[in-house]
C-alpha cells in the first residue's frame, strides 16, 4: 500500500494537510510556492463518507494539488492501531481523489501542537478546537522541510 519514495518526486503545490482525530480533523494549506501554511477550521469527523466530501470540497476551493496525511507511528517508529486505520483512510483517499496522497511522520505533532499554543497565549479553553489545525501545519510543515519522512500512497496497491 505504501511507497516510499524519498526525494525522486516533486512536490506539486498547494498541499492540504490533514491531521486525522476520532472526532475532529486538523486542517492546513500551504500557499501555491509551499512557502507559507495557513490553519484552517478543523473538520468535525463523522463518517467516511462525509469526510470524504469536507476534503474533496475543500481541495477543490483551495486548488489543493497534494494531499498530505500525518502518520501517528508509535515513538520506535513501528505502526500502531492509529498508525495502521491512519494508512487505510490514506488509502481511501487515494483511491477517491485525484491527487497524490503522502503520508508524513507525525510523532509528537500534537504535543507540540499544543506547546506552540500555550506559548502564543491562546486561551485554554481555545486550546481545543485550534490543536488540530495547528498539528496539520505542523505535519506540513515537516513535510514541506524535508523529504526523509514522506511516504507515497499508490492507490493501486493492496492493503
Amino acid at each position: 500500500m505504501i511507497n516510499s519514495k524519498y526525494g525522486t518526486d516533486s512536490i506539486r503545490a498547494p498541499v492540504l494537510a490533514l491531521d486525522l482525530g476520532s472526532k475532529r480533523v486538523g486542517v492546513a494549506v500551504s500557499d501555491s510556492l509551499s512557502i507559507s501554511i495557513n490553519r484552517l477550521d478543523a473538520i468535525q469527523r463523522t463518517n467516511w463518507k462525509q469526510l470524504l466530501r469536507d476534503v474533496e470540497k475543500l481541495a477543490l476551493r483551495l486548488d489543493a494539488q497534494t494531499l498530505v496525511i500525518g502518520l501517528p507511528l508509535k515513538l520506535n517508529g513501528s505502526l500502531g492501531d492509529s498508525a495502521l486505520a491512519t494508512r487505510q483512510t490514506a488509502l481511501k483517499f487515494a483511491r477517491s481523489l485525484r491527487l497524490p496522497v503522502y503520508l508524513q511522520d507525525e510523532r509528537l505533532s500534537s504535543a507540540e501542537a499544543e506547546a506552540n499554543l500555550r506559548a502564543a497565549g491562546v486561551r485554554p479553553e481555545e486550546i481545543g478546537k485550534r490543536v488540530d489545525s495547528e498539528a496539520a501545519a505542523l505535519i506540513l510543515r515537516d513535510f514541506l522541510g524535508s523529504d526523509q519522512q514522506r511516504m507515497l500512497v499508490s492507490p493501486h496497491l493492496s492493503e
